[in-house]
């Protein structure tokens, strides 16, 4: 099938290490590919065509915490010349709209009739105590672009909450939104992540933060729940302190069919879909809508199974037939 690829697929990222198990995968079945930098791009509006078999969109909406910055909406517009010139986009314009936006993220899940942590969205830093009326506290004050706990803050009472407005301490983030959402109390003391794969099931995790962490991002993860170091040379630079711990799970197929009807919906074809069992009801609510995966570390010890072997199985598939967007069922942990 890679014989069917005459011209190199690009690989749109700014990070510099999180895709090299991407990259040594593609090097290894001598695929062509060249490496784009999102963080410092152009390109001709007039342009009627691009020398790119596919573009695979791997921009993150944390590059600001990196320096970055430019490139979030940057892509955005990138990413919607390809869409009007025709160009095979993996997750392309319409899925990348909704991960830099937690706020069109819980209005997807209310489309669509599924659970998220009651939220309220604010513009102003003044109207947070207002907008946290009737909410439970803790809650949390979350960025609208986020990536990795980036700008999410915790408020226990509605008075740690006032003083953080008084003191102009509330940061509503690069864009100027920010939700004030409920910090649901964690069953069993982790949130499950389930990755797709041409927006199907590929595999779930659960991942154990550390006590207050905000950052849930399994990308950093590098302790199996025995505590045992995962071997991941791409892991984070601060993964092996943030103390979080995972394992390889399959999720109740009712919940996998939410995942895989969210993920139809806005044109998510890899990413990771997380949700959290409310301690205090036991009901799963889902929280982040994520396309930017580099997968769990060590997979093949947690979920038995090399993901990026398959994840460039479907980059291929996609330059033979750019109409696939769904390939076969890629499976998943049993």
């Amino acid at each position: 099938m890679t014989s069917l690829i005459d011209r190199p697929m690009a690989i749109y990222h700014e990070h510099p290490d999180w895709f090299r198990p991407l990259f040594d995968e593609l090097d290894r079945r001598a695929i062509p590919y060249v490496r784009l930098d999102a963080a410092s791009h152009v390109f001709d509006p007039g342009e009627t065509s691009v020398p790119y078999s596919l573009v695979f969109n791997r921009a993150s909406p944390s590059a600001y915490t990196r320096g970055h910055g430019q490139a979030t909406f940057y892509t955005l517009n990138w990413l919607r010349h390809l869409d009007r010139l025709g160009v095979p986009v993996v997750n392309g314009a319409r899925v990348y709209a909704t991960e830099i936006s937690k706020a069109a993220q819980l209005d997807v899940l209310a489309e669509l009739g599924l659970p998220y942590p009651t939220a309220r969205v604010i513009n102003d830093p003044a109207r947070a105590s207002e907008a946290a009326r009737g909410l439970r506290f803790p809650i949390v004050v979350k960025a609208n672009i986020g990536g990795s706990g980036a700008g999410i803050v915790r408020h226990d009472t509605p008075d740690s909450l006032e003083r953080a407005v008084r003191a102009g301490t509330i940061d509503l983030g690069i864009d100027g939104v920010a939700l004030v959402q409920e910090m649901a109390p964690l069953r069993d003391a982790h949130i499950t992540r389930v990755e797709v794969l041409g927006g199907e099931f590929l595999y779930a995790i659960e991942v154990y933060p550390e006590a207050d962490s905000f950052n849930l991002c399994p990308a950093d993860v590098c302790q199996t729940t025995d505590g045992r170091a995962l071997e991941r040379a791409t892991c984070a630079v601060d993964a092996p302190k943030n103390g979080m711990r995972v394992e390889g799970v399959r999720p109740p197929p009712a919940i996998i069919e939410q995942v895989e009807r969210i993920a139809r919906h806005v044109g998510l074809d890899v990413g990771g879909i997380e949700y959290l069992v409310d301690d205090r009801d036991g009901r799963h609510y889902f929280y982040d809508i994520n396309a930017l995966s580099n997968f769990v570390a060590d997979a093949p010890s947690v979920i038995g199974f090399d993901p990026f072997e398959r994840l460039v199985d479907y980059l291929v598939a996609r330059v033979a037939d750019p109409a696939v967007a769904g390939a076969a069922r890629v499976g998943g942990i049993a």
